[in-house]
């Protein structure tokens, strides 16, 4: 059976690194026989207001509605984004804020703490870039945006992480040392897809 592979560049600009990431990524995906959808926040068009879920939540527009049918389609999600202040940047958080929403990627029990994960079976990946060295962000910061994307967000609606990893520092990264992070990128997309 064909591997579906998601993947989404959760980086504001057009021609980041986090896209090259990607695009070595969807290249080992591709050679392995994946077929393979790709959604680029810089592309995107949508509100990133957000007030909380409720019956007033804005409706979401067709960027989001296409976001969410990329993540219901695929067996394989790839998440690529910065790390900007110990996290995810703000129009990225905002795509989850508003699409990873009650009803779609959990649903919460009436007058309980617990929720059910409505996007079980699912696995996936997540590469982070970032300036602040991978070893020294593990040891003075505990890895914040690794937990977040393993736990908070993927984890809390049950799709399976197999592989979190962070690049970098990209400030101070040779284009050797970019080219072995853009191989790594095509071995990890040829091994989801298999």
């Amino acid at each position: 059976m064909t591997k579906r592979v998601f993947i989404w560049v959760a980086h504001p600009r057009s021609h980041s690194l986090c896209g090259g990431i990607a695009d070595s990524y969807q290249a080992g995906a591709l050679a392995t026989g994946a077929e393979v959808r790709r959604i680029d926040l810089a592309e995107m068009s949508f509100d990133t207001s957000f007030d909380g879920y409720g019956e007033d939540a804005l409706p979401l527009e067709p960027d989001l509605l296409a976001w969410q049918d990329g993540i219901s389609w695929a067996d394989h999600i790839l998440i690529v984004h910065p790390y900007w202040w110990g996290a995810m940047p703000t129009r990225a958080k905002a795509v989850l804020d508003r699409a990873l929403t009650p009803g779609f990627g959990f649903r919460y029990h009436k007058g309980k703490v617990a929720w059910d994960k409505l996007l079980k079976g699912k696995t996936a990946d997540a590469i982070i870039t970032s300036d602040t060295p991978p070893l020294l962000d593990s040891l003075l910061y505990r890895r914040p945006a690794r937990r977040v994307i393993r736990n908070q967000v993927l984890g809390f609606c049950g799709i399976r992480a197999k592989r979190v990893i962070q690049f970098g520092s990209v400030k101070l990264a040779s284009q050797k040392k970019i080219a072995g992070w853009l191989r790594r990128a095509e071995r990890m997309g040829a091994h989801a897809a298999a």
